[in-house]
């Protein structure tokens, strides 16, 4: 298919790359086959629109908003929601809010016309040097193949699943621009490791192409370029891509214990390589500055292996209290709160712990504090929150019914939003504000918790493996003293017990350290852990007395905000849209659609 008009979406304007860097490049009119290659920033243009939908803010789901609210993390306030329709059960294959097979195709396509026509030796990024030239083309080629692994992982993650008769399938792998409409109609779904194979050896090319992380002040390779696609993100990938492919929803029937072991030593190796060669560096977490604030602007956080970057309060708008002039869309649950454990170690179910149901925001994990707002919390250096009712019933400014919009659960998001104070409304301006935010789509974080996963799989809580100088339980514990948990007397009662408490224990943690980084949906379906868990929030009356406050037990029946409806094992796997089977009837369904 001849490229008749490229319309160049640059990828300054989706905030991938450093705000330093000269990329705001202006729409352009037609251009046939042969101007736009033979011209290198219309070329390049052609490679920088896979990079175009990616997403560039993590409440960019089905009506913006987090796939947490999809999960027992939150629930959403819009009930128009894609994602809302999703937990009654109301994902099919004609209706599917987290669709993406149109897209990465189109991101294909781009990618392969790119590899095939961008790199030829009559098209010249710098005249005037060759060496320069050289490395301009070498990073383009290394961007071409971390984007071809990015979109290929992104399908396998929503498609990737097993079939009635047992087979575990991914996506039809494409590695050329097809022009023919019937040979595209005729692809079949490659087996899942297949797929896995493939993405693997993308990101290995994206290695050996691209600059491990952009330092410095050369133009091609320097911080300038920050944003682009990096030899650390391909490591990140790669971790993340043989973790899914050794996890449960994805073996198929007749796997042998051992085979399955295998894959787990497989991605043991890809995380240790991701932080020995990738050098990723020690684990930290995240800090409240890495949410928003104009220290973003310029300096990418360590904990940041690929993100995006937006100047914007897009979405304060739609989180914030609606009393501060926001929508509430996003509510955390009590679910969420109750898997935060107290600051001596011990979840709140523990009877060492100290929790108090009647004081519970006292002494817990400080990721608490930056992950919701609660009741009496400072918001945005303004007020304490009001999430009350008195004795009458008569509700707070941020109770629920107060305002239609206010939250349903109890609790506000706070982790991503900018806490500068009157942003949705600056009384001296008489407007709106702006705040810079960067969302990382990989984090360092990540590549240790899976790490921490594959061993646990693989040897076992306090199990080594040959020069892997780590264990599942000295990662969660750093995880932990790292949220100033310093104590490890609950991480090694729960070690003692083996494999299956310990995974447990890191899958709470993995919650707990990404929640709303859109991990739990996945985190759940790959694990095959229930779906169709009730979401719950908690009731506060404000007495003479003092606060009571109703839900915060988890002895005792919680109070149930939203049933889910996702009891079928369906539901684990994403349906191939009815339109592609229809096409091409080749593809096989996943189980149950």
């Amino acid at each position: 298919m001849k490229i008749y008009k490229i319309f160049l979406i640059f990828i300054s304007s989706v905030g991938f790359i450093s705000c330093q860097a000269d990329l705001s490049l202006k729409t352009d009119n037609s251009y046939g086959d042969e101007l736009t290659w033979s011209l290198p920033h219309k070329a390049e243009g052609v490679l920088l629109q896979a990079y175009v939908d990616i997403m560039t803010q993590p409440d960019n789901w089905a009506g913006n908003n987090f796939l947490d609210v999809a999960t027992d993390n939150a629930v959403t306030n819009d009930f128009t929601s894609g994602l809302y329709q999703l937990t009654a059960g109301g994902i099919t294959p004609h209706n599917n809010p987290i669709e993406n097979w149109t897209t990465a195709y189109l991101k294909f396509q781009y990618i392969h016309l790119f590899l095939e026509n961008g790199l030829k030796s009559d098209i010249i990024y710098d005249l005037n040097d060759p060496a320069r030239d050289i490395s301009i083309r070498t990073r383009l080629k290394g961007e071409a193949y971390f984007l071809r692994a990015w979109w290929g992982f992104d399908l396998l993650q929503k498609y990737g699943g097993l079939t009635d008769e047992g087979e575990a399938l991914g996506y039809p792998i494409v590695l050329k621009n097809v022009t023919n409409t019937s040979e595209l109609n005729s692809l079949i779904r490659n087996t899942y490791e297949e797929c896995v194979r493939q993405i693997s050896n993308d990101c290995d090319s994206a290695i050996k192409y691209l600059p491990n992380s952009y330092l410095g002040t050369d133009a091609i390779i320097g911080e300038t370029q920050t944003g682009r696609a990096s030899g650390k993100a391909a490591y990140a990938l790669k971790s993340r891509l043989y973790t899914y492919a050794a996890s449960p929803a994805f073996q198929p029937s007749g796997i042998s214990d051992g085979e399955i072991h295998d894959k787990w030593i497989r991605a043991v190796h890809s995380s240790f390589q991701a932080i020995e060669d990738g050098l990723i560096g020690n684990y930290t977490g995240l800090t409240e500055a890495d949410f928003a604030g104009p220290g973003l602007r310029n300096i990418t956080p360590d904990e940041f292996l690929f993100r995006t970057w937006i100047n914007n309060n897009a979405m304060e708008t739609r989180n914030f209290p609606p009393v501060f002039f926001g929508m509430g869309k996003t509510n955390p649950s009590q679910n969420l709160v109750n898997s935060f454990p107290m600051i001596n170690g011990y979840p709140i179910t523990d009877s060492r712990s100290g929790y108090d149901p009647q004081a519970p925001y006292n002494n817990r994990d400080k990721r608490l504090d930056l992950t919701v707002y609660y009741h009496g919390q400072i918001f945005n250096s303004s007020r304490p929150l009001e999430i009350a009712v008195d004795e009458e019933g008569n509700p707070g400014r941020d109770a629920a019914g107060y305002e239609y919009r206010n939250t349903r659960t109890g609790y506000y998001l706070r982790k991503w939003l900018s806490s500068k104070n009157n942003m949705l409304f600056d009384p001296s301006l008489l407007t709106a504000v702006n705040d810079f935010h960067q969302y990382p789509l990989l984090r360092r974080s990540e590549v240790y918790f899976n790490l921490a996963e594959a061993l646990n799989e693989s040897v076992g809580p306090m199990g080594v493996v040959e020069n892997v100088p780590h264990t599942a339980v000295s990662i969660i514990n750093n995880v932990r003293k790292a949220a100033g948990i310093t104590s490890t007397t609950y991480v090694d009662e729960v070690a003692s017990m083996g494999k299956e408490a310990f995974r447990n224990l890191i899958l709470n943690e993995r919650r707990i350290e990404f929640a709303f980084e859109n991990m739990r949906y996945f985190d759940l379906r790959r694990w095959l852990l229930p779906l169709n868990e009730s979401v719950n929030g908690i009731r506060i009356v404000q007495s003479e007395t003092g606060l009571i406050f109703e839900g915060t037990n988890p002895t005792e029946s919680p109070l149930v905000v939203e049933k889910r409806l996702l009891n079928d094992e369906k539901y684990y796997y994403s349906p191939i849209s009815y339109e592609e089977i229809i096409k091409n009837p080749n593809l096989i369904q996943n189980k149950g659609w």
